[in-house]
């Protein structure tokens, strides 16, 4: 996006809203992808914590709360929903999330649900918006409602109607992926490459022509980045629709606008393209822009913050009690005075497609990865991302202090996390006993005939190697 230093004019209405806000600029998601990511958000807590770390097996749903259940769930009570009906609103949710993910709790404290399509993420915001906007203009004039809107067009498959063209067709490619990097990605050996754009597959048949399924040169690239800026693009202009009528309206002024993700986009880090696999800058690190009329405009915070931290800001921002079990921490003060108010370090979570933890502190990432996915990641790696934003430097042979502290970090947070758990499992653990990753699973004979059918055997017997049960 622009507000972010991206060239591209993919975002002008967000931007706007980042010139009367608050933007931050290291927010990450302490669980990626889609459904770990949501119910961090939604609970304040981490997957550590909740045991929703993946998108199946045991790892796919929260942990039932057990013998200190009462009537209701209290960490559902004193989640994201319930704080803005504790402060008097009413909560309306307009998402394809809990049918794509059968994730029911993310309802938990809505008034109203709507499912406008029924195609579990697959819709594109043409289909999506007719249902927002006929609900704002239905309700223009109650006070006192939370309005959640789920645009999934900046997400993999990359899916933007035909009609709507192409603003990007006469720009060159972005700064990145540099020639070198595309020269580089196209030997790649693992899900979401360039040659493997579908995960496991790929070829010249793709059902959408902004996301080929196999790419063979920069031209390609460009194809697959317009299909990204694309799809950010369009959300934006449906962005701007609801902000327009709220400024035609006479709402826009007393209205808290929240702009956020899940997840981001490696779009070539660590040679994946169009795909949210990691644990890393490019999945985790996720846009928060806050504007309000009595927040600081214009303010870039540079603090380290997740996710979870939204629950006791909001708690706070109503005057609510924080609920003792939240891993996060309000950031209210910063939004109003802009005194600091992050945290130390970060740790980032992956369960779905690898199994990852990484640390974000001072300027560098420090990854552990504990099942490759299938990709050519050695266990330990680390990135000066202030002069290595893309991860393509990996220093941790040459820097065995950092890592040291990176591990240092890691092993400090499992350990206050584990202490501070409802249940002795570290639901990574579990993902692993389960088979590993759920995108991974009875994967790892069809990419290798799909390596081997692609002059690229050599690599089929390394992965079997160096995963002889086929996990």
């Amino acid at each position: 996006m622009g507000c972010y230093g991206y060239g591209r004019n993919t975002s002008p209405n967000i931007d706007a809203l980042a010139r009367e806000g608050t933007r931050f600029t290291n927010y990450y998601c302490s669980d990626a992808p889609c459904l770990p990511s949501r119910a961090a958000l939604l609970t304040g807590r981490f997957g550590i914590h909740t045991g929703a770390v993946g998108h199946g097996g045991t790892a796919g749903d929260m942990r039932l709360q057990g013998a200190a259940r009462g009537f209701r769930d209290t960490h559902i009570q004193n989640g994201l929903w319930s704080l803005f009906r504790r402060a008097g609103m009413y909560t309306v949710s307009i998402s394809s999330f809990p049918e794509r993910h059968a994730a029911w709790w993310f309802g938990s404290h809505l008034n109203e649900q709507h499912n406008p399509t029924g195609k579990g993420g697959m819709e594109s915001a043409e289909e999506v918006m007719p249902t927002v906007m006929n609900w704002l203009k239905s309700n223009k004039d109650r006070d006192d409602w939370a309005l959640h809107v789920n645009l999934w067009d900046a997400h993999t498959p990359y899916r933007v109607p035909k009609e709507y063209g192409n603003p990007f067709e006469n720009e060159p490619l972005p700064a990145w992926p540099d020639d070198g990097a595309i020269r580089e990605h196209l030997n790649y050996c693992g899900p979401h490459g360039l040659r493997d754009m579908f995960m496991y597959s790929g070829g010249d048949d793709s059902p959408y022509p902004r996301y080929p399924g196999s790419v063979y040169d920069a031209k390609g690239v460009k194809t697959l980045i317009d299909g990204y800026d694309c799809g950010i693009r369009y959300m934006d202009d449906k962005i701007g629709e609801v902000t327009a009528f709220l400024k035609e309206n006479g709402l826009y002024e007393d209205t808290c606008v929240i702009v956020t993700s899940d997840h981001g986009e490696n779009i070539g880090e660590l040679g994946i393209y169009g795909e949210h696999a990691t644990a890393d800058q490019a999945t985790c690190r996720v846009p928060m822009i806050i504007k309000r009329k009595d927040f600081l405009k214009g303010q870039a915070v540079d603090d380290f913050h997740y996710n979870v931290d939204l629950c006791p800001t909001l708690a706070e921002m109503f005057g609510l009690p924080p609920y003792a079990k939240w891993d996060g921490i309000s950031y209210l003060e910063t939004l109003k005075s802009g005194r600091k108010s992050g945290h130390e370090y970060l740790v980032l979570s992956q369960c779905a497609h690898t199994l990852m933890r990484g640390v974000r502190f001072e300027k560098y990432l420090y990854s552990r990865v504990y099942h490759d996915g299938f990709h050519p990641f050695p266990a330990e790696m680390l990135f000066d991302l202030e002069k290595d934003p893309h991860e393509r430097d990996n220093l941790a042979a040459g820097r065995p202090e950092l890592c040291a502290k990176g591990a240092k970090l890691l092993l400090e947070w499992h350990t206050e996390q584990m202490l501070k758990s409802d249940s002795q499992v570290d639901p990574l653990l579990t993902v692993l006993a389960e088979g590993g990753p759920m995108h991974t699973r009875g994967c790892l004979e069809v990419f290798c005939k799909r390596l081997a059918e692609t002059d690229r055997g050599d690599y089929a017997a390394a992965l079997r190697n160096k995963h002889p049960n086929g996990i």
